[in-house]
């Protein structure tokens, strides 16, 4: 075997052994006994060490010197393996090991804190999970920016600058927006009651509606839903509320959208750095454009009407137009993962400037709830009325996720630059949406996203298939044009 062989054969043993350990989250946020939490955070501590032993290896290092790969493949093969070894080896693994059991233990108290909307229960575990993953930003950023050092783990060649710099464009446009939509008669929201078990049936029916492929992934219930896996093994979770299907319909779309990724990476990616989802930003393109323009638009919406009616009956909306308005009511509202489009990135542009701060050490743990309640107030105008549904909302601080909230609003970006594309590449697309049809849209996105796993570097995958430098300007067209419609600006 030649020395790229060799490295190849490592790294597709330790991305197994990734996999493994991503099954042991999905189990804890899914069907895991409570009990178990103590014993999880030993098993998760005990497969990061091994990881880690593995990610920093110094036989790495020699192969990456002696490797001489043939083609484009091999070389970002080694492109990624020498990042991922470059990062490890400046993490201790005993500090490795203490994240991965300290955040696995976190997770569970988050969840009982929500449950209690208890945030001094919580904050105790938070202070170790700050505190550990500042050292890891200190040991990764080796004298530079800590933050910009957590946010190359979801979006490489990405800095905290750059991401305020976006986000300070978007920002007067999509408050102006708001304002105007805002001052305009809402639209009515959805009253009454829905059974959850028709809930899960319909969103079983959505899944595949979006291409989810069921033989090689599985829809569960979660505290806070999210997608895991790789390959031939993506899950997804979602949640149901009683009076409000919503939550669980479009969580479900934006998971597919991530699990759909993983799934469309060319299976020769299998167990590599190239078989999973480039950067978290681009993996939010895709949620966001499944769930948002996708999901929500005019010709969608009226698919999903009818499919309501049958499930559920009358339920309270007229005809498909209202129904439209009504998926895209702007209103108040504390959830991000419930916000409208217009006020979406505003709830991430909270997230983002919180946990910058808290990485620079200008922000502590115990003034964290204060912060988020002023923030709230002064961004959205009235005040935060319990903690899950301000600053314990969430699951990523617990988890040790820093660095991942920006990503969100980077997908969209990056899904309105796709989205232009898309409609000019797909003519009769609003047709095939109105027949419950996506295939012309998803097999758009995986000929020119998905199935290129981690080839190219983020902005380049999503120049390469929309044909434009990325940046905000096709998001907030996007916006204005839809809301302008939907509100009569």
């Amino acid at each position: 075997m030649t020395a790229f062989d060799e490295l190849m054969a490592f790294q597709r043993e330790t991305s197994a052994l990734g996999q493994i350990a991503g099954r042991l989250g999905w189990d804890q946020e899914t069907v895991m006994p409570r009990g178990a939490s103590p014993q999880r955070a030993e098993e998760m501590a005990a497969i990061e060490a091994v990881l880690h032993a593995r990610r920093s290896d110094p036989r790495v290092a020699e192969w990456l010197d002696q490797a001489a790969p043939q083609d484009e493949v091999g070389k970002a093969q080694l492109r990624e393996i020498r990042r991922a070894y470059d990062r490890a080896v400046k993490v201790p693994a005993d500090l490795a090991t203490a994240i991965a059991r300290t955040t696995s233990a976190a997770q569970g108290t988050w969840a009982q804190a929500r449950a209690d909307e208890d945030v001094s229960a919580f904050l105790p575990v938070m202070e170790e999970v700050v505190s550990l993953k500042r050292q890891e930003g200190e040991a990764l950023a080796q004298g530079g920016d800590v933050y910009d050092a957590m946010v190359e783990d979801y979006e490489p060649c990405t800095t905290g600058a750059q991401i305020a710099a976006i986000f300070d464009e978007m920002r007067p446009r999509l408050v102006a927006l708001r304002a105007a939509v805002l001052e305009r008669p809402e639209p009515a929201a959805l009253t009454g009651s829905f059974d959850e078990l028709t809930q899960m049936r319909l969103t079983q029916k959505l899944a595949v509606t979006f291409g989810y492929d069921l033989n090689n992934g599985r829809v569960d219930k979660a505290v806070h839903p999210f997608s895991s896996g790789s390959g031939l093994d993506v899950r997804i979770t979602t949640r149901t509320s009683e009076t409000d299907p919503f939550n669980c319909f479009y969580s479900t779309i934006h998971e597919v959208g991530h699990a759909a990724y993983e799934q469309g990476i060319d299976r020769d990616y299998l167990l590599t750095p190239l078989g999973r989802g480039v950067s978290m930003g681009v993996h939010e393109s895709q949620s966001r454009i499944y769930e948002n323009q996708l999901g929500r638009s005019r010709a969608f919406t009226g698919w999903l009407f009818d499919q309501m009616k049958d499930a559920f009956g009358d339920f309270g909306i007229a005809d498909a137009d209202a129904f439209y308005a009504t998926v895209n009511r702007v209103h108040n509202g504390y959830i991000r993962t419930e916000a409208d489009e217009v006020q979406y990135n505003l709830h991430i542009m909270l997230r983002f400037d919180l946990e910058r701060a808290l990485m620079a050490g200008d922000l502590q743990v115990s003034e964290l709830e204060a912060a988020w309640n002023d923030r709230f107030k002064a961004d959205f105008g009235y005040a935060v009325d319990k903690p899950s549904n301000g600053c314990l909302q969430d699951v990523h601080w617990s988890v040790g996720l820093f660095g991942y909230f920006p990503t969100y609003s980077l997908g969209n970006v990056y899904a309105g630059c796709l989205y232009q594309a898309l409609r000019g590449a797909v003519p009769e697309l609003d047709e095939q949406l109105a027949e419950g049809d996506t295939t012309g849209a998803t097999a758009w996105l995986r000929e020119h996203v998905q199935q290129h796993g981690g080839l190219y570097a983020p902005r380049e995958i999503i120049q390469r298939a929309s044909g434009v430098e990325p940046g905000p300007e096709p998001l907030l067209d996007y916006l204005e044009q839809k809301f302008s419609g939907l509100y009569g600006l």
